[in-house]
């Protein structure tokens, strides 16, 4: 009994890291950051919204996504109200939302004047 919960553990925590290295898709998206704040219960990550707007004058379109790097996450602070050009991977199947808000996860980003 204690030999399959040991497995079941490995399996797992085996799964998560699966879910957590490997990306789905990556890509960009660019607007202003206009909500950036951290949050968590247990792992603690930097949960933001990005407003995009193709044409002025037209309501934005809203994009969550998610910070595990303190380093981006100071670049992103310090760009607030400017126009960037967010880099992220997009991770599905993370088994719970104790790691993240979202499965879009932000790893670099521009100020694009």
């Amino acid at each position: 009994m204690v030999i399959l919960l040991a497995v079941l553990a490995l399996l797992a925590a085996g799964y998560v890291a699966f879910t957590l290295h490997w990306s789905y898709s990556e890509g960009d998206r660019a607007g202003i950051v206009q909500k950036f704040s951290r949050k968590g219960w247990v792992f603690k990550t930097w949960e933001g919204e990005l407003a995009m707007s193709i044409v002025p004058g037209v309501t934005p379109t809203i994009w969550d996504f998610s910070v595990r790097d303190p380093k981006v996450a100071q670049e992103i602070i310090a760009s607030l109200g400017k126009r960037v050009a967010l880099h992220y991977t997009e991770h599905r199947g993370v088994p719970t939302s104790a790691f993240a808000e979202t499965r879009y996860f932000v790893d670099r980003v521009r100020v694009v004047e």
